[in-house]
């Protein structure tokens, strides 16, 4: 059984913004994979469980806010017995260009809060995760601007992304985590 998380933050004043890339990134797989729209409640996340290649697969969308995303977390591992290895977390990065991705095995928190809430909650960094770059504006607060809807120009940009994504999800699946990150990660510009 796999579960995939995708990091934002619940409401319509949050829809678009780049914190929210995590659940972004997650409703594009959805649709594009045409696993339903069939989101239950539980936890104080938004799920959908399916099956793909013949594995359980639980989509999670926390919707405790951005900082408290571990509890969330935590309660799904714990209820359904999951295995570290079989989480991966999907979140928006500042140190990486708009555009960019990366896969990480584990590994610190990058200062980012929802990140560093799961490994408190789980106790462990040691979970793997896709981030996504949406780039950094010195000029703008870094709350207000990770808060902040795309441009036009981003916009674009992470329309072809998303396409990227699917495949990267779909490979998650299939292929040892190493192979993976040695698969997509050079691939960025």
């Amino acid at each position: 059984m796999k579960l995939i998380v995708g990091l934002g933050n619940p409401g319509k004043e949050y829809e678009n913004t780049r914190h929210n890339v995590g659940f972004m990134v997650v409703d594009n797989y959805i649709s594009k994979k045409t696993l339903g729209d069939n989101w239950k409640s539980k936890f104080n996340g938004l799920y959908l469980e399916t099956n793909i290649g013949g594995e359980k697969v639980i989509f999670v969308k926390p919707q405790s806010y951005m900082n408290l995303s571990g509890g969330v977390v935590s309660q799904f591992v714990n209820f359904y017995k999951l295995n570290i290895e079989d989480i991966l977390v999907i979140s928006d990065d500042l140190d990486l260009l708009t555009g960019n991705y990366k896969l990480k095995s584990n590994g610190s928190c990058g200062g980012h809060n929802g990140l560093r809430d799961i490994e408190r909650c789980l106790g462990t960094s040691e979970y793997k995760r896709l981030k996504v770059g949406i780039s950094k504006d010195k000029n703008i607060d870094t709350k207000d601007y990770v808060l902040g809807k795309f441009s036009k120009d981003d916009v674009k940009i992470f329309e072809e992304l998303f396409v990227n994504l699917v495949n990267v999800i779909d490979d998650f699946f299939k292929l040892p985590f190493g192979d993976l990150m040695s698969k997509y990660n050079s691939k960025n510009r």
